[in-house]
């Protein structure tokens, strides 16, 4: 069997993600302690702070039977100058998959291509593919379906909106993006979900205008301003991302139950108003318990 990495949501096909997510499902509605991986162990490294990244995914290893070895990157050797294709080769020996929180993609890239294990990006700052698909989980089982529905994603064109693009574009989902200028999506990846939205009914547009953005949205996605790294331009971004926080004049473009999603931490008062994330259409908490189930369902997929 051919070795299968997850370092964007286009990793997978529509088919395949459709199956991933029905399978998510199954594992929220029966959450009981199962063996499909009993004996494997999985490795998580760490090179970014996090709390829903780390704690799902060592509840799901264990309770798919597996043992998770949690890593923090400045224990291993990789953090005193060893390769990151050695650090691979190594793993690929001791572990039967390895869980990255990264900043730069490439390193991920490297680990994958030097490595003989599967390889999962738990975020980099190119794109966060587990978020999206507890995305997805959770706008479908609040809607009942994703082919058609409209996500508008408004604040920074970042390693979130990233996945949010493709993964909608995967799923037949028109996927709005509303950014102040100068931080919109790479254009690269708005072509590639442009492409996957044509062979799935999908649809893309990129915005400046956050109204147009949430106009008739079913969901509507925010992110914090400044992500990890970017603490520097804190108060820069404030200035130009105000018009696209989400607060009520923005969800009244939006259909009247229209669901609020954010995929944490928050920064209450500022990506996002606190009458909105703590309102009756918020799920933002569904989002974050979605973690767990579609990793799993992601690691079953990998390796079971």
């Amino acid at each position: 069997m051919t070795k299968r990495d997850y370092l964007t949501v286009d990793s997978l096909t529509s088919e395949e993600l459709t199956k991933l997510l029905d399978s998510a499902d199954e594992l929220k509605r029966d959450r009981r302690q199962r063996d499909d991986l009993s004996g494997k162990s999985i490795a998580m490294i760490f090179e970014k702070p996090s709390t829903r990244t780390r704690i799902s995914f060592e509840v799901g290893i264990a309770e798919l039977g597996a043992h998770p070895v949690i890593l923090n990157a400045s224990e291993l050797q990789l953090g005193r100058g060893e390769t990151v294709e050695d650090t691979a080769r190594v793993l690929s020996r001791y572990v039967h998959a390895v869980v990255v929180r990264t900043f730069a993609q490439s390193r991920l890239e490297t680990l994958a291509s030097a490595g003989t294990i599967p390889v999962i990006n738990a975020l980099s700052d190119f794109a966060h593919p587990c978020q999206a698909l507890a995305d997805l989980q959770t706008i479908r089982e609040h809607r009942g379906s994703l082919t058609g529905m409209k996500l508008a994603y408004l604040g920074d064109g970042n390693n979130v909106a990233h996945s949010l693009l493709k993964a909608g574009a995967l799923a037949g989902m028109h996927v709005a993006v509303g950014t102040p200028a100068g931080y919109e999506p790479i254009p690269q990846v708005v072509r590639s979900a442009e492409e996957l939205a044509r062979e799935t009914g999908g649809r893309i547009t990129v915005t400046q205008d956050p109204l147009e953005a949430a106009a008739d949205a079913d969901v509507v996605y925010t992110d914090v301003w400044a992500s990890m790294g970017q603490e520097g331009e804190a108060q820069t971004r404030m200035m130009l991302f105000r018009p696209f926080q989400v607060n009520g004049h923005v969800m009244e473009a939006a259909k009247d139950d229209a669901l609020v999603m954010h995929c944490l931490p928050a920064h209450r008062g500022e990506e996002i108003a606190e009458d909105v994330i703590d309102g009756p259409n918020s799920v933002v908490f569904d989002q974050a318990e979605n973690r767990l189930h579609t990793q799993k369902a992601l690691l079953l997929f990998l390796l079971a």
